[in-house]
């Protein structure tokens, strides 16, 4: 008889901590439809994940589920590594499945200020597998750009330069739609009064932003560049913006020579007068304000230095003789690819 109970004993346990892990498994670890974001390293498994779990309040015991997984059998089962999003009222079961599914994963994604659709399309390729000419296309939707209120071919300038956290699988169509979501959210509302009153339009405002985005180095001269162009409007002067001549010829990077001034584009406003047909980047928040607060001043030129200051002039004399002391502190120093903004009369 001894024996018999003996042998039963662990049999009750075994089927009373089943019983358990059935329950547990495919109960709600914590009501809502919120979502908890956690990371789950290279190599790690249900044990050692638990912590963490339990930790963003994805299951209430850490200890809890290793022994719910323990005697489920899925203990030994691997989970896919990478950063999760994963709703809190998901089953323990569901959530099991999730991680060793490896669904549910998101990529963290900065696009940087000044990046243009080329660029980008380039990041998503390689982050999240969207081919190039997908999201290009997506760019391209006579639906967005009616939204946007666009009269460019796409949408550039009007994908926001911001961190982003997309899920895996989402389609091209998805991170567009992200990104100019992100645009409006940013675009304040007393921008389109101030805009309004100066009898401005937003696409005018995103163009102009987008380019003194592509010339300013220092935050603090985004303002006077903006004034610079703003001015040059006003009196009728060509822009002579150095980054159209590289949005015209495809690059995004190259110092600009002078046999690249005579490129056939409406976005070279060497040859084109008034502003490109569109925006040539995504400008930020800082390089949008400056657009729309820029007021008018007397300089219609600068030039910027080799340490990334700029040098504001009045008179084409005085760039001319700005841009000399450009090139010889560049032939003294360490420039790398400093901007002549407006080197012709």
């Amino acid at each position: 008889m001894a024996r018999r109970r003996g042998s039963r004993v662990p049999f009750v346990i075994v089927v009373l901590l089943a019983s358990v892990a059935a329950v547990v498994l495919n109960t709600p670890s914590r009501r809502g439809r919120s979502f908890a974001r956690v990371t789950i390293p290279p190599g790690a498994t249900i044990a050692t994940a638990a912590d963490s779990l339990a930790r963003v309040g994805l299951v209430r015991s850490a200890l809890v589920l290793r022994a719910v997984v323990g005697v489920s059998g899925r203990g030994g089962e691997s989970i896919v590594p990478g950063r999760y999003m994963i709703p809190r009222g998901a089953s323990h079961d569901a959530l099991l499945t999730q991680l060793h599914e490896g669904r549910g994963r998101y990529r963290r994604i900065t696009i940087p200020e000044g990046w243009g659709i080329l660029q980008i399309a380039r990041v998503m390729r390689d982050s999240l597998a969207i081919p190039e000419d997908s999201l290009r296309a997506a760019t391209r939707d006579s639906a967005r750009r009616l939204r946007m209120q666009t009269s460019a071919s796409d949408v550039e300038g009007y994908l926001f330069p911001a961190t982003y956290e997309f899920a895996d699988g989402i389609t091209a169509a998805g991170v567009v739609d992200t990104m100019l979501l992100t645009f409006g959210r940013r675009w304040k509302p007393a921008w389109d009064t101030a805009i309004a009153a100066q009898g401005r339009t937003r696409h005018e405002v995103v163009t102009l932003a987008s380019i003194v985005e592509k010339e300013a180095v220092r935050a603090d001269e985004r303002v006077r560049i903006a004034s610079v162009y703003l001015n040059r409007l006003r009196t009728g002067m060509r822009l002579q913006a150095d980054p159209t001549v590289l949005y015209a010829m495809g690059l995004t990077a190259k110092r600009v020579l002078f046999a690249d001034l005579s490129v056939d584009s409406p976005y070279n406003t060497y040859r084109v007068a008034g502003l490109p047909p569109g925006p040539i980047a995504s400008p930020g928040t800082a390089s949008l304000a400056a657009a729309v607060t820029a007021g008018p001043t007397d300089e219609l030129f600068f030039v910027s230095f080799p340490d990334g200051h700029s040098e504001f002039t009045r008179s084409f004399a005085a760039h001319t003789a700005a841009v000399g002391r450009m090139r010889a502190a560049r032939r003294a120093g360490t420039a790398t690819t400093p901007s002549a903004a407006s080197t012709l009369p």
